[in-house]
């Protein structure tokens, strides 16, 4: 399975969460699944989802947080796995899509083939820590608890077309459906 077909199946479960997905080519797959004002594409952070998820989540416990994460981006900002942990903001849900490439800048192999990164995020403490084939999305969304999900895929790029909105229009758009 590809990345955009992950992103589908996670889209699908989607109603009225604030997403914040990866850089690249996530963000750009996802815009062209499923745009809307409550997408939040990232351009130029890698590794920096998890943690503006983390800030969103923690400024609105009222919303349901999901973010789309990649393998490559976690290793980058191991950090935020364990802060998400010990904070546990029940209303946020951290997807992993693990290609094990680093998807936007040319599918070079990262170390997550060698790992099983719900057995970190379980070592760490997650209780809710699965693999995305064995759960109900929505209703994990709905738990009470933080939870990390690993949605493994092959790794390669779809044609998406690039997002053709500015930054600073995302980021208005977005904290005009977040106000």
């Amino acid at each position: 399975m590809a990345r955009r077909e992950a992103i589908e199946d996670i889209m699908k479960n989607i109603d009225d969460e604030l997403v914040v997905c990866n850089i690249g080519f996530p963000s750009r797959e996802l815009y062209d699944i499923a745009d809307r004002d409550e997408n939040f594409y990232m351009i130029g952070s890698m590794g920096l989802a998890s943690s503006i998820g983390f800030g969103l989540a923690l400024a609105r416990p009222d919303k349901d947080i999901v973010v789309i994460d990649g393998d490559g981006a976690l290793l980058m900002n191991m950090g935020s796995l364990v802060t998400i942990f010990a904070e546990n903001p029940k209303n946020l849900t951290w997807i992993v899509i693990d290609n094990g490439a680093y998807g936007s800048t040319g599918n070079q192999d990262t170390y997550a083939q060698l790992l099983d990164l719900t057995d970190i995020a379980k070592g760490v403490g997650f209780k809710n820590s699965y693999d995305f084939k064995d759960i109900d999305l929505k209703e994990i969304i709905k738990s009470d608890d933080a939870s990390f999900i690993v949605y493994n895929t092959e790794a390669g790029n779809s044609s998406a077309p690039i997002i053709d909105l500015e930054p600073v229009e995302i980021k208005k758009r977005f904290m005009n459906t977040i106000k």
